[in-house]
């Protein structure tokens, strides 16, 4: 068995994403690999509560304090090495990082989309705007794409996808419940689990599971 990984968990506000990845570790489906760090990027962010009551380290790298992303990413870059990530995981950390973060960690970012990409992604695409988004283009079925992190908004290889139907009634509120529920909950956790157990190759750009 190899080294343990360090899984390094970025949060900006509520941190349900977080707490799924919690709760998986805690059923032990996170692999190879364990949450060690929680940083945060407000200093109320609830999701560092979340971690607190699982023991789990916590540090704040305030936005605010930052007079742009490129002094950011850098403090950000200092702050994961520090902390021997082996895995970042974006999760609702609503800060986009620049190239000298994803440069050191190449293929060991990954970040939870609430639809399918390539649709309604890229900048401006964030929170409920995703959902209202898909609603007003009328589309049958949404969902959650997990993908690794490059300096390019939500362009990075596609590890694991999850649909989710769209409801007649649904509102950007609903849809986004649904979303989390079904599938951001289920492939984000999952695809920690085969990163950590190094089931991940990216050739080409595209991501191939050997599960």
């Amino acid at each position: 068995m190899s080294n343990m990984k360090n899984i390094v968990v970025l949060v900006s506000g509520g941190g349900t994403n977080l707490q799924a990845l919690i709760d998986a570790q805690n059923r032990n489906e996170l692999g190879n690999g364990r949450i060690t760090c929680v940083i945060a990027s407000k200093a109320d962010a609830y999701a560092l509560e979340r971690a607190r009551n699982n023991g789990i380290k916590c540090r704040t790298l305030i936005r605010k304090d930052y007079p742009d992303i490129s002094s950011y990413s850098e403090a950000m870059r200092d702050m994961l090495i520090e902390e021997k990530a082996d895995l970042v995981v974006y999760a609702g950390f609503m800060t986009i990082l620049n190239e000298k973060v994803c440069d050191e960690f190449p293929n060991k970012m990954i970040n939870v989309h609430p639809a399918l990409i390539p649709s309604f992604c890229g900048k401006g695409f964030y929170g409920l705007h995703v959902h209202k988004a898909a609603l007003e283009k009328g589309v049958k079925v949404s969902g959650a794409t997990v993908h690794f992190v490059t300096a390019e908004c939500d362009a990075g290889p596609i590890i694991l996808q999850k649909a989710v139907e769209v409801m007649e009634n649904d509102t950007p509120e609903t849809l986004q419940k649904r979303i989390m529920e079904q599938a951001e909950w289920k492939i984000l956790p999952k695809a920690v689990q085969l990163f950590c157990d190094d089931k991940i190759t990216v050739v080409n750009g595209r991501t191939i599971i050997n599960e």
